[in-house]
């Protein structure tokens, strides 16, 4: 075998400290890419734990993307009702302004002329390190004062709370202040669920139908105007479950605009306004007294003079009878004279309690913050109050007081109380309480029927829908030259699904109505055109063959044709 030689040798040595120098070099390559893919994996991954995880909705922190700053709120159906997105805001540095002061808040009062140009001054010249300019700006303004040039100005991105049905149950749905903190309505209730980073992923869901709350804001705005009343409010719900599908309050609240409306117009009426609702009570009575036995039937006949003394005061009605007069009459022609017989018989005793079983003696059962006190006789509760309050006057509640205890009346004779939310598997159905016997209810079915067919209420009729219902006018009680007049009712009434009120404040007479200014002839005829816009989206079908046992009191009526 031949030995190699001494260069060969040279050679074949180096060659494998070079494979062996490469390899070390790739292995270091190597770990070097493997280092450097773990750091940017790592990098990666807390930024999409941070973009996902981590709430970025106070004040100094940036939005998480993937949920909104505050929950969405829709209706029953699903449709929106507020929603939140990024808003622009403009905003000042007085330190790090360059520009002449003076030049600058001439040009920002051409822009934003809510604001004098002394004013912008003072804020230019301000301490702070920051001051807000506009809020809630639209793009195109802050476009314009981002050309002025000025690098001490401001703008920045922030969450908006946006209303896109405007004035559409703008008391319920409330409306949030500048730092996104509910300020009124179920805004204001839910607050904390609204903003809750747990839970504002999921919209609130109303009991509210969009559909049905146009349809009662439309035909009770028309009224009012068409009135020159100064307020409405109007309540449509479920008489079995207490789901409000629509309430208003008239005047308008714009929700897009918080804090620019009137104090009137922020009133919620409907919720927060105690009224004396005169005869809409009536019904209670009778019912009262049917449950207790004094009244055996709707054909009882009770002395109905032209006034009826009552201590120091005398009782009087509108359609006297000036003879005897049946159940039936006293609540076809609304007779106080009648009802404050029934009122005595049952007593103040038993009077307060069934009002207080249906909840008229304390603040109205809803979400809402904005809740009236009811006003009643209180210790005073003496045989003249049990009279009075007996058709309705001497007690001041809130309208949702009165739809909840008209579907008390009507529902079987359970409370239950009245809610904006919609009832699920989450919310179920309480179980009420009971207030009057089944059989008190299924007669009240026929008696307000015939009030709406025969007496005060015809103008509230919707052929086909059999709405019954009682009319009411009352004096209010600062000024009793006004008045506040309320319709109540129920329909279908052979088989009784919901409840409607509306009520107009300080409505006037006009040519039409003869200078009447009364409930039969102002506020009525909103029930018959709500109702007949609003019951085929409620799926109530019209059927003339249909009605109440009308057989149950007519027998017991003077004059059915009049």
């Amino acid at each position: 075998m031949n030995a190699l030689s001494p260069a060969t040798a040279s050679r074949m040595t180096a060659s494998a400290k070079r494979g062996a120098s490469l390899a070390l070099t790739y292995q270091r390559l190597m770990m070097m890419m493997l280092v450097f893919a773990g750091i940017t994996t790592l990098i990666v991954g807390r930024l999409l734990f941070l973009t996902i995880f981590t709430d970025r909705s106070g004040n100094g922190n940036a939005v998480n993307p993937l949920i909104p700053a505050r929950a969405d709120i829709i209706d029953r159906s699903g449709a929106p009702l507020a929603r939140t997105f990024n808003a622009w805001s403009i905003g000042v540095h007085p330190a790090k302004l360059i520009g002449d002061k003076d030049v600058l808040a001439a040009k920002l009062a051409e822009l934003m002329p809510d604001k004098s140009a002394a004013e912008y001054r003072r804020l230019l010249n301000s301490t702070k390190t920051f001051v807000y300019l506009r809020r809630r700006a639209m793009p195109e303004l802050v476009a314009a004062a981002n050309a002025l040039g000025e690098p001490g100005l401001a703008f920045d991105r922030e969450p908006e709370r946006l209303y896109p049905n405007g004035v559409l149950a703008a008391h319920i749905i409330g409306y949030t202040d500048l730092d996104g903190n509910g300020a009124a309505g179920m805004e204001r209730a839910f607050n904390e669920r609204l903003s809750n980073p747990a839970l504002r992923g999921e919209p609130l869901q109303l009991s509210l139908d969009a559909r049905v709350q146009h349809a009662l804001e439309a035909e009770l705005h028309a009224a009012m105007t068409k009135f020159s009343a100064v307020g409405a409010a109007g309540i449509i719900m479920d008489i079995h479950n207490g789901e409000v599908l629509a309430m208003t309050s008239l005047p308008e609240l714009n929700p897009n605009a918080p804090g620019q409306g009137s104090m009137d117009a922020r009133f919620n009426r409907a919720t927060l306004g105690v009224y004396e609702l005169g005869s809409t009570f009536k019904p209670f009575t009778v019912a009262m007294g049917m449950d207790d036995g004094h009244v055996k039937s709707l054909g009882q006949i009770y002395p109905c003079p032209g006034a009826l003394s009552a201590g120091r005061f005398t009782i009087n009605d509108t359609h006297p009878f000036g003879r005897p007069c049946s159940v039936a009459e006293i609540m076809q022609e609304s007779s106080n004279i009648g009802t404050a017989q029934i009122a005595t018989q049952v007593g103040g005793v038993r009077q307060k309690e069934f009002l207080r079983k249906m909840a008229f003696l304390e603040p109205v059962s809803i979400e809402l913050k904005e809740r009236g006190r009811t006003l009643h006789p209180g210790n005073n509760w003496g045989e003249v109050s049990t009279m009075t309050v007996g058709f309705g006057h001497g007690i001041a509640v809130t309208p949702l007081h009165l739809a909840s205890g008209y579907a008390t009346l009507l529902n079987g004779g359970l409370w239950r109380p009245a809610t904006l939310l919609k009832h699920g598997k989450n919310n179920p159905v309480p179980a009420g309480r009971r207030v009057f016997s089944e059989d008190t209810s299924y007669k009240m079915r026929a008696l307000l029927r015939l009030v709406v067919t025969h007496g005060t209420g015809r103008k509230a009729d919707a052929p086909g829908y059999r709405i019954g219902g009682k009319t009411g006018s009352a004096e209010k009680y600062h000024n009793r030259s006004l008045l506040v007049t309320t319709f109540a009712g129920v329909f279908p009434m052979d088989e009784p699904r919901y409840v409607i009120v509306a009520m107009l404040d300080e409505p006037k007479a006009i040519k039409e109505t003869y200078g009447f200014r009364t409930a039969g002839w102002n506020v009525a005829p909103v029930i018959s055109k709500t109702v007949s816009r609003i019951a085929p989206v409620l799926g109530v079908v019209p059927d003339s063959r249909r009605d109440a046992n009308l057989a149950e009191v007519l027998p017991f009526v003077q004059n059915k044709d009049k």
